[in-house]
């Protein structure tokens, strides 16, 4: 039986909708050019026929000429494939019909199944979601084009009136048919519209006036396989679709942020309790599964986990009769709150270290903000904003001051044509007219300056091997000399000579090499996939990106070694790095004059995070309170209120807002009073000036004392994490002699799930959620004396652990070593999560921007 490949997958499911992409125009949204990154799919879709790729959020006027590839036949297919609602989509995608005027078949392919459609809480469609947005579509369109028709009569009439009365003929020709006016009357109506329930019907009048030889034909599918597989067995939901970016956990005592699951309570949620990407992510999985032909036994670890795995099993009582000759397989969901220590944490991973250097793209237009406005149910939490996994490489990285004059002048050309026709739409602008002038300048870019970076994912597929499923399983070390390696087979395929180039790995080297791989425009888009991952290597290494990943590790270390002592003296080095970070630049100040080896306050809560974590796996607390003291803690507390008071222009924090504006006009009052020197002219009135500024000082203190309050809650609660969880306290995943007692090499809770599982030790707190065959012998034959033992995950030829919250790369190094140090290499492992994360992004999930505090 063939092995699965999750990235042939997901091209052999756009294979299967050729008829419906020959000759079309294709939308995607930014959840699908983010998944279809990672297989390299756009070159197939034009293999396929179709005429050109438009992003859906984002459609620039120049999408109405798409006819390119057809000889200027106009367009009559229209193609979406998106990763939301069709009734978050609905506006992008009537925007796009009103400007083809040409579209009369319209295909949708939707990732979010039409059961899904009509489980979701926030959805306007029924159980027969897909022929009701079919109609609902055709009349929204309808409807637009008898408004521009009347609004083109009336401008018509208007301009008419107008030119009989300035007898001016000439003027009457050259006014056009009103289409300018038209689009703009349709893009305002595009504003306010929306799938409604509610929505009246046409009257006859109305649909009398739509020609029906023209009316457009719509149809909506199901369009499972759109995810982002970053190997062959490696996969993550894209971070703009709407599976990622639904909240995993309501606002309750039990939450920590709304991209992660509740904190384990043993107690199952109610129907209606069930948040939004829990059912999501259940469908998805179930399709998923189906698609890939794979039948499933479902185990799951955390509360979150069970109630996704329940939803599963009755779907699988509903759906699967009679589809028993599916390759079995198991399927382990696990919370990503039973161990946010890893994530947190920077490990020896070459993928993790890089994707924390590198910047993103800004992300496309926000779904969650129209939601927020048109939601049907307004107790719904915000959306998740994950980073994008589409990743930025400042291009401008080759050109330099090393090398002579005329190797400089031709390889600054060389760019310069290859950007031109990289970005063709600015083949004429004045930046890449000037790129040699300003050449000097383009180091000192910003790198999210888009003409100036090579966009896209560098893990995809460009060379018929996809680097990342070669780097995943490699350190720091091994990465590096592995991209090195590549180098010089590209070298050697271009007949470069290496001489000089096979000394030490350094950055100058790795660089020299990039720089020999472009002599022309031909072997720079050969070697473009090595280019890009050499660049970004290059940034990752370089300063002050590796003295800050440098400094994180040493203080986790540190932090690591001092929990295993006393409360006392972890305390006290939280408390250091609190302080000593009250010199630091905030990040914004960081990302324009970054400071090397140096960690911000946000890097220092970061760490606080890890403290506190460390602190209630060693110091046992009930689970709601503090693992220090109250001395111990209370001065941690008042140190973070003296950083945020003394600078809070450095301190910009998710829970400081509706207060962070009061603390920068004390913090310049502050500033102001230093710098006045005639104190003797007011000494009068001094009393009176220092008793109100006192006072006021004392109430922002108290005030901004709540808001750490508050921070400290969300402290206790992480703290507490282990001892609400029996798998976490008792059993063979709390056995240090098994994973070893060497602290600066723990191992996360992936590496500990699946050795105990290779091992066939049985863990605490995992159930099992029978498969439909087993529910059949357990409610029929079983009547008997027939019944069917329950199976063993790790006895499975296919393992899924699932981690519900996101997965980083270290747990994917690890999961593969706990495959390879078993009895069984030969088990084909899958790994997937809600998102890819970084430590950056998990300080956004608790404290940042995606938090609940």
């Amino acid at each position: 039986m063939a092995s699965i490949d999750l990235i042939r997958s997901c091209l052999d499911s756009i294979r299967q909708i050729t008829d419906d992409i020959v000759d079309s125009v294709l939308y995607l949204d930014a959840g699908c050019l983010e998944a279809f990154q990672f297989i390299g799919a756009f070159p197939l879709f034009l293999e396929l026929g179709a005429r050109a790729i438009c992003s859906l959020e984002s459609m620039p006027s120049l999408d109405i000429t798409a006819h390119w590839n057809s000889n200027f036949i106009p367009v009559k297919k229209m193609v979406v494939i998106t990763s939301h609602l069709l009734s978050d989509a609905h506006r992008y995608i009537l925007r796009c019909l009103s400007s083809h005027q040409t579209i009369l078949h319209c295909t949708i392919f939707t990732s979010i199944s039409e059961i899904a459609h009509s489980a979701y809480a926030d959805s306007p469609l029924g159980p027969d979601a897909f022929h009701e947005y079919e109609s609902l579509l055709v009349q929204d369109y309808e409807e637009i084009l008898i408004k521009s028709k009347r609004s083109e009569k009336h401008s018509h009439l208007n301009n008419e009136t107008e030119q009989v009365t300035r007898g001016d003929l000439d003027t009457l020709s050259s006014n056009g048919n009103g289409s300018s006016q038209m689009d703009s009357r349709a893009d305002d109506d595009l504003n306010v519209e929306s799938v409604s329930g509610e929505r009246d019907l046409y009257d006859d009048s109305k649909s009398a006036e739509v020609n029906s030889s023209t009316r457009l034909q719509v149809s909506v599918h199901h369009y499972p396989m759109l995810l982002c597989p970053v190997s062959a067995r490696v996969f993550v939901f894209p971070s703009e679709g709407a599976v990622a970016e639904a909240c995993l956990s309501n606002n309750n005592e039990s939450s920590v942020s709304p991209g992660l699951p509740s904190i384990c309570t043993g107690v199952a949620s109610d129907g209606e309790d069930v948040p939004p990407g829990a059912t999501l992510t259940a469908h998805f999985l179930y399709n998923l599964a189906a698609k890939m032909d794979l039948k499933m036994e479902i185990f799951s670890l955390g509360d979150t986990s069970k109630v996704i795995g329940k939803m599963l099993q009755d779907m699988s009582s509903l759906y699967d009769v009679g589809r028993r000759n599916r390759r079995s397989a198991g399927l382990l969901l696990v919370d990503r709150t039973l161990d946010l220590l890893t994530p947190c944490c920077h490990g020896d991973s070459f993928l993790d270290r890089m994707l924390s250097s590198l910047p993103r793209r800004d992300r496309a237009m926000s779904y969650s903000a129209m939601k927020s406005s048109n939601s049907l149910n307004k107790n719904l939490p915000a959306n998740v904003q994950h980073p994008t996994l589409d990743i930025r490489i400042p291009f401008s990285m080759i050109l330099n001051n090393k090398g002579s004059n005329t190797i400089r002048t031709k390889l600054e050309g060389n760019i310069k044509a290859f950007m031109s026709g990289w970005n063709s739409v600015n083949v004429d602008s004045e930046a890449f007219a000037d790129l040699s002038d300003n050449a000097d300048k383009l180091q000192n870019k910003k790198f999210d300056n888009e003409s100036y970076s090579l966009s896209g994912c560098f893990l995809s597929n460009h060379t018929g091997e996809n680097y990342l499923e070669a780097l995943l399983d490699r350190r720091t070390k091994d990465g590096i000399l592995l991209v090195k390696k590549w180098l010089m087979e590209a070298l050697q395929r271009e007949k470069v000579p290496l001489k000089g180039l096979t000394g030490s790995t350094t950055l100058s080297e790795l660089h020299a090499m990039v720089k020999e791989l472009v002599p022309d425009q031909i072997s720079l888009v050969r070697n473009r996939g090595i280019i890009q991952l050499a660049l970004a290597a290059e940034m990752a290494l370089s300063e002050p990106h590796s003295s800050r990943w440098d400094a994180f590790v040493s203080a986790e270390r540190i932090l690591n070694v001092n929990s295993l002592d006393n409360s006392q003296n972890l305390s006290s080095q939280i408390r250091d790095l609190v302080n000593t970070s009250s010199v630091m630049r905030s990040h914004e100040e960081y990302n324009t004059e970054p400071q090397a080896g140096l960690l911000s306050f946000q890097d220092a809560l970061l760490l606080s995070i890890v403290g506190y974590i460390l602190a209630g796996e060693n110091f046992p607390t009930s689970g709601s309170g503090s693992p220090f003291s109250w001395e111990e803690e209370h001065l941690l507390k008042e140190a973070i209120v003296d950083v945020i008071f003394q600078k809070p222009k450095m301190t910009k924090l998710q829970f400081l807002h509706g207060l962070a504006k009061d603390l920068e006009a004390n913090a310049r009052k502050e500033e102001s009073s230093k710098n006045e020197d005639d104190f003797d002219d007011n000494w009068g009135s001094w009393d009176d000036d220092e008793n109100d500024k006192a006072y006021g000082d004392m109430q922002l203190k108290l005030e901004l004392r709540d808001r750490v309050d508050q921070l400290f809650k969300l402290f206790h609660k992480l703290s507490g994490l282990k001892w609400r969880t029996p798998s976490l306290i008792e059993g063979p995943l709390t056995s240090p002699s098994s994973y070893g007692n060497d602290p600066c090499a723990r191992k996360g809770l992936i590496y500990k799930l699946l050795a105990t599982v290779m091992a066939k030790y049985d863990i605490p707190g995992l159930e099992y959620h029978s498969s439909a065959v087993g529910r059949f012998f357990k409610s029929g034959f079983g009547r008997f004396g027939i019944g069917q033992a329950k199976p063993y995950i790790g006895d499975q030829s296919v393992l899924l652990i699932f981690v519900v919250g996101g997965i980083n790369c270290l747990e994917i190094r690890e999961a593969m070593e706990a495959i390879s140090e078993s009895s069984r290499p030969d088990m084909e492992l899958i790994i997937g999560g809600t998102t890819l994360l970084i430590p950056d992004d998990m300080y956004d999930l608790l404290l940042g921007s995606s938090s609940y505090i």
